[in-house]
C-alpha cells in the first residue's frame, strides 16, 4: 500500500484515540470532535486514574490504543514546567512504545520559539524537543490562545476597575476550532514535523479586550500598557501565525455573540493554565 493509501485507510477506519488531558478545556473538545467523527476516543487525567507525570495508570490506559495526544498542561507557568515535561513525555514515549502506539500527538503554542523572554514558553519548547527526539511518529500542532482565556486575561489585569493590557499582537481561536484540527491531525497519518492553527483575526490585545467588555456591557476602562501582565514580555507579532498556518473560520465578535452574557470578575489571580493553550 502506497503513503496516499495508507493515510486514507487510516482516516476512514475507526481509531482507538487518548487524550491526555482530555478532562480540561481543550481536551474535552478534542474527545467529541473525534467521537463525532466516529473514532473511540478516551478522556485521560488524574480524575480518571490516570497520572502523566507519575506514570500511574499510563501503560494500561495506552493497551491497544492507535493514537495518543497530549494536551495536558503544567502545574507551574514559568521554566520549572520543563522538568514537568520531562517528566511526561519520558513517561508517555516509554509507556507508548511498549503499547504499540503508532501516533504521538502534542498540542502546543503558536511562539515559543519566537517568545524566549516567556518562561512557559522556554519550557514548551523543551517539551517540543523531546517529541522530536522520540522513536514514534509524531504530529505537532500549535495553537495559538484560546478565545475563552480572554475573560481570565482581563480579570487578572484589573486593578480598581482598570484593565492594563499590551498592545501585544495575538490571533486567537475558539477551542472548539482548534479541537478539530487536533483531532483531523490526529486521525491523519504522523506529520513528523510541527504545524501551526489560528484564528482568522489578529488583534492588539488591548483592542481585544476593549470587544470582549463592549460585548458584555462591561464599563471598566481599558488602558493600553505594555509592561502589563505575561505576554508584554512576547515580541509585537510573536504570537501571531505565520502564513503557512492553516486558519479557523470562527471570528471573535461571532463567537462573543453566541454566548451567554456574563459578568466578570474583577481582578483574579493567573492560573497556570492561562499562560498556555494546553487544559
Amino acid at each position: 500500500m502506497n503513503s496516499t493509501n495508507h493515510a486514507a485507510a487510516q482516516h476512514n477506519r475507526q481509531l482507538r484515540i487518548a487524550v491526555l488531558g482530555g478532562t480540561g478545556l481543550i481536551g474535552t473538545r478534542i474527545v467529541a470532535a473525534l467521537s463525532a467523527a466516529g473514532h473511540d476516543a478516551s478522556a485521560l487525567s488524574r480524575s480518571t486514574g490516570v497520572d502523566l507525570f507519575t506514570g500511574d495508570g499510563l501503560a494500561d490506559a495506552l493497551t491497544g490504543i492507535d493514537v495518543a495526544i497530549d494536551a495536558t498542561q503544567a502545574p507551574t507557568p514559568d521554566d520549572t514546567a520543563a522538568d514537568f515535561f520531562r517528566a511526561t513525555v519520558g513517561n508517555l514515549h516509554a509507556a507508548a512504545h511498549k503499547a504499540g502506539v503508532r501516533h504521538l500527538v502534542l498540542l502546543s503554542i503558536v511562539g515559543v520559539d519566537r517568545a524566549p523572554d516567556l518562561g512557559y514558553y522556554r519550557a514548551k519548547t523543551v517539551q517540543e524537543k523531546l517529541f522530536e527526539a522520540g522513536s514514534i511518529p509524531y504530529s505537532i500542532v500549535r495553537a495559538t490562545q484560546f478565545f475563552e482565556y480572554l475573560d481570565e486575561i482581563i480579570s487578572w489585569t484589573t486593578d480598581n476597575s482598570i484593565v492594563r493590557l499590551p498592545a501585544t499582537r495575538v490571533q486567537p481561536i475558539a477551542a472548539t476550532d482548534a479541537a478539530r484540527f487536533v483531532a483531523e491531525v490526529a486521525t491523519g497519518r504522523p506529520l513528523d514535523r510541527t504545524i501551526d492553527i489560528a484564528g482568522p483575526e489578529a488583534f492588539g490585545l488591548d483592542q481585544l479586550g476593549r470587544i470582549t467588555l463592549d460585548a458584555i456591557g462591561d464599563h471598566r476602562t481599558i488602558n493600553p500598557d505594555p509592561t502589563a501582565g505575561p505576554f508584554a514580555l512576547a515580541p509585537h507579532n510573536a504570537l501571531t501565525a505565520d502564513p503557512a498556518a492553516r486558519l479557523a473560520t470562527t471570528r471573535y465578535r461571532d463567537w462573543l455573540a453566541t454566548r451567554a452574557t456574563t459578568t466578570l470578575p474583577t481582578h483574579q489571580a493567573a492560573p497556570a493554565s492561562d499562560l498556555s493553550v494546553d487544559a
